[in-house]
């Protein structure tokens, strides 16, 4: 019964489209190339639209100076460079930010009944992520009124898997000293001005946005091939007001990549070592000269991890020090906590009421970047994995309908 309803709704619309023969216009139009383009009959065409596949006739204009032809209302049926309507086309990119492409493709069958082969979805998914990813650089404007309290910005990696041709030469974790992933950086901003039964600062429900890429970190970078990541987390902190907030706190672990950004995009933040990132490095230190699961590691942990919450730095960088000479765990966590030490001062962050885990991050290496990116097969290129990350990250930041809202504009600006 659907699928009856489905074939006479597409039928109409078939025939409306063909009964409109108002894209003829005049007999010239103005060509990009400066010449004039001239009416040469109409053209067919067959796109795939949410009623199943329609076939459409177009007036075509075709330029003798440059020999390039166009439609013009494929342009203003928005499927220009397209055979997808683009209620098809904002489908393909929902599930291809979602899931796998093979699974999108499944996906759109079986709930919209919409033939889109998993190539395709993966085309256009990729297109869609490019178009996300210029959204994300050209939308950069800061938000309006009152002054958020506090605001927290976070950064930190995951590995993606690659595919072979973009491994060449990188050393990386494998037995022969190759890498099976390149690092995709991941900037998130947020606000936890709510509180759990403890009093705790908690992250407030949707508050949080991401943006992230495989992309030097550097702040002052030559390589042409990426942007740096730098200015991509100060636009994201643009967006969301971050330097207008009363208390910037910026988190992470200790790599210096991300001390570097926050240093120098944002000197007045308060920077805070994750607190729980920086515990885990103690209990390696214990297994190492303890042992796995031994009573005295675990003893040794427990004091260390009490001066860490009571503010007694000093004490615990010592405490691990006495090990340093015969551990390189110990030597490590020493210069580790020693070159974080101003980030470390957990009871003046916790009486501020300020969060002390970047668990809101990590979480976010997951949700934006893990749970769609590093699935069992799955290998990327670089052009691929930005561009899905452009999308993936749109879509989890709640920027979806902005984004389509500012395609619509971008293209019906050019058809003008």
């Amino acid at each position: 019964m659907r699928d009856r309803a489905l074939r006479i709704a597409g039928s109409a619309l078939e025939r409306m489209f063909n009964a409109d023969h108002s894209d003829q216009g005049e007999p010239h139009l103005a060509c990009t190339c400066g010449g004039l383009a001239r009416f040469a009959g109409r053209r067919p065409r067959t796109i795939t639209t949410v009623l199943g596949e329609i076939r459409i006739e177009r007036a075509y204009y075709h330029c003798e100076v440059c020999g390039q032809g166009c439609c013009p209302r494929d342009r203003a049926l928005g499927i220009e460079g397209s055979h997808l309507s683009p209620g098809v086309l904002r489908m393909v990119g929902a599930v291809g930010a979602s899931v796998s492409f093979e699974e999108g493709s499944g996906l759109l069958k079986e709930l919209a009944g919409v033939t889109v082969p998993t190539r395709q979805v993966e085309r256009y998914a990729e297109r869609l992520g490019e178009e996300a990813a210029r959204f994300e650089k050209d939308v950069v404007e800061a938000p309006v009124g009152p002054r958020p309290q506090t605001m927290y910005l976070g950064q930190d990696g995951t590995g993606v898997p690659m595919r072979k041709e973009e491994l060449a030469g990188r050393p990386g974790k494998q037995a022969d000293g190759s890498s099976k992933t390149r690092e995709m950086k991941l900037c998130a901003v947020w606000t936890a001005d709510a509180r759990d039964k403890e009093g705790h600062p908690t992250r407030d429900e949707g508050s949080i946005t991401y943006t992230a890429a495989i992309e030097s970190a550097q702040t002052k970078d030559t390589d042409k091939e990426v942007a740096p990541f730098a200015q991509r987390v100060e636009r994201e902190a643009k967006r969301r007001g971050y330097d207008r907030a009363i208390r910037k706190v910026a988190i992470g672990d200790g790599a210096p990549w991300l001390w570097n950004i926050v240093c120098e995009c944002f000197p007045g933040a308060i920077e805070i070592l994750d607190k729980f990132h920086a515990k885990e490095h103690v209990h390696d230190v214990a297994k190492e000269v303890f042992g796995a699961g031994t009573d005295l590691g675990r003893a040794w942990s427990k004091q260390r991890c009490d001066e860490m919450d009571e503010g007694k730095i000093d004490l615990l960088i010592a405490a691990v020090s006495e090990h340093a000479s015969r551990s390189e765990e110990a030597r490590k966590c020493a210069g580790y906590f020693t070159n974080n030490r101003r980030r470390m001062d957990y009871p003046k962050f916790e009486s501020m009421g300020l969060c002390v885990g970047s668990g809101v991050v990590e979480a976010g290496c997951k949700t934006a970047v893990g749970v769609r990116m590093k699935r069992a097969g799955m290998r990327w290129t670089l052009r691929g994995a930005n561009a899905i990350a452009a999308l993936r990250c749109c879509r989890v930041s709640g920027k979806y309908e902005d984004f389509w809202e500012w395609r619509a504009e971008i293209n019906a600006a050019s058809a003008a």
